[in-house]
């Protein structure tokens, strides 16, 4: 199958319904009402626990699991697998945040992915385990404020940097992985587009900024997304067949990651000399990604 362009505009039925729980400005709530226009009613899914949960609950009347936090990969194999047994055609999508993918749900999430289950695995990255009071989350990013990662005289916030899940996931040679953010709708679509198309494990890690979390003003957090992705600390690419790299949008220039960070109340703390880290770790992950734009993943 040919490929849809990443710049197009979804023209589906609308799924979700009007009223939510998700708290004002919440990147799920937008996030979720994209992906259901693309994938249709034709769909089960799937929710650990966590803000994406509580989210959907109720607003989206399709069919729906939820399982224990550690358990997402084994539940969308287990649907995935007996909706094949009953000769049933569906999309079967998970919708798990950073904690359900990248720390409890990771160990079932790779050996679902190793078996290649033919799922959509779509990580709503808010950076923290928000739901239960904003902790950080291997998805955290360095420097950043969190209820257990405060900053005091002998804290400057979390110490380490943030998993690298993308190329985790582009290391179990599945068909599809890609990076999103819901300040770019039009490459979302695509790529949601283009995976529900194909058969086997695809990962779209999609991030999703927390108002209450991140403390911005609600009304700011598309400007907060297209900042972070226009300066480099969220870029947007896909892998294909385990290995093909593309940069999916390239700013013309990068801008400098201040304008992002300065915006959330968890960066309120940094000193020029920590912006300066961050702003080096943006730029050489950008040229290193440059590097192998259109080309074969050095893995």
């Amino acid at each position: 199958m040919s490929k849809p362009s990443a710049f197009q505009r979804v023209e589906g039925e609308e799924i979700m319904a009007m009223g939510n729980s998700s708290c004002q400005g919440c990147g799920h709530a937008t996030l979720a009402r994209i992906a259901f226009k693309v994938l249709g009613k034709n769909t089960v899914y799937t929710s650990v626990p966590g803000c994406i949960w509580i989210a959907l609950q109720g607003s989206i009347p399709l069919y729906w699991r939820g399982t224990v936090f550690e358990g997402g990969g084994a539940l969308i194999s287990g649907i995935t697998n007996g909706l094949e047994a009953v000769g049933k055609d569906m999309i079967v999508v998970g919708f798990y945040g950073d904690g359900g993918t990248a720390d409890i749900g990771l160990q079932a999430m790779s050996a679902a992915a190793e078996r290649n289950e033919n799922v959509l695995w779509i990580c709503a990255d808010n950076e923290a385990y928000m739901n239960t009071g904003g902790q950080r989350s291997g998805l955290t990013p360095k420097y950043a404020s969190t209820t257990t990662t405060p900053v005091a005289s002998e804290s400057r916030g979390k110490k380490s940097n943030k998993k690298n899940v993308p190329f985790i996931m582009a290391a179990h040679n599945i068909p599809y992985v890609a990076t999103a953010s819901i300040a770019y709708p039009n490459d979302l679509i695509g790529k949601l587009e283009y995976a529900k198309g194909i058969k086997g494990f695809k990962y779209i890690h999609v991030q999703s900024p927390c108002p209450t979390g991140w403390g911005f003003d609600p009304a700011r957090t598309i400007k907060v997304a297209r900042l972070m992705v226009e300066s480099g600390i969220w870029p947007l690419y896909e892998v294909t067949e385990g290995n093909n790299f593309k940069i999916t949008y390239k700013p013309r220039e990068l801008k400098p990651v201040r304008e992002a960070l300065s915006l959330q109340g968890r960066f309120r703390h940094l000193d020029d000399s920590e912006y300066e880290y961050i702003q080096g770790q943006a730029v050489d992950r950008w040229r290193q990604l440059l590097d192998i734009d259109g080309k074969k993943l050095p893995i």
